[in-house]
């Protein structure tokens, strides 16, 4: 899952992203209210931390643009700033959920867990499709009951499918939000670690739509008439 941080001060921007890298996700980072507003404006991310004091651009800013040019990705709000009328302005501007600093970096990570749950319509922390299970907060796969043994980039990969059932998702979508910036856009690597996470699960789970990309069905019998 691919997560922009819109953070102005250092120490806690890396206090966020070293969490949220170590639980998984893709952090990509802006430190001001601009480019923060551009990145969210011009590419796709699965949720976006936003602070509100920001430098260029406040951050009740950015989320009424983004909103107002139907950019709907979860949004959770970081602020400093004590007051209820804020909270209730933040919310009415398009924000999904509102942290208070200081936090407790396992209450910021349960409510992003949170958020993209509801955004892939889920109310539970725990994935199940078929004989597999993926629990977002854990960070582990069983197949049948049985743990299997994912590197990070494994489960970035299945947790991004799994949260996206019944989407055929593209080969470049897939670079984006599992690697990032960190890949060139014609290398293999989807298709290389597509493979790796087929043969760790031993089950068929992962259809491929030939020309289009993969997916994992939301109803086993759309398994049947995808294609191997």
């Amino acid at each position: 899952m691919r997560l922009l941080l819109i953070e102005d001060e250092d120490g806690i921007a890396k206090r966020i992203e070293r969490a949220l890298t170590g639980a998984g996700y893709l952090v990509e980072r802006s430190s001001d209210g601009e480019d923060g507003w551009f990145r969210g404006d011009s590419e796709n991310f699965d949720a976006v931390i936003l602070d509100l004091g920001l430098p260029q651009l406040d951050g009740l800013q950015i989320l009424k643009r983004w909103r107002r040019a139907d950019r709907h990705m979860p949004v959770l709000i970081l602020t400093a700033r004590g007051s209820w009328m804020e909270r209730v302005e933040g919310i009415d501007a398009g924000a999904d959920d509102y942290l208070p600093k200081p936090f407790q970096m396992e209450e910021l990570l349960a409510r992003l867990r949170a958020l993209l749950r509801r955004a892939a319509g889920s109310a539970d922390s725990v994935l199940r499709t078929g004989s597999v299970t993926l629990d977002t907060r854990q960070m582990t796969v069983t197949v049948d009951g049985a743990a299997i043994d994912f590197s990070q980039l494994e489960f970035r990969l299945l947790s991004y499918l799994m949260h996206h059932r019944g989407r055929v998702i593209s080969q470049l979508e897939l670079t984006e939000h599992v690697y990032g910036e960190d890949i060139e856009r014609d290398s293999n690597a989807v298709e290389v670690l597509i493979a790796r996470v087929r043969r760790k699960l031993g089950v068929d789970l992962i259809k491929t739509r030939r020309g289009f990309g993969y997916t994992i069905p939301a109803d086993e019998r759309l398994a049947l008439d995808a294609e191997d």
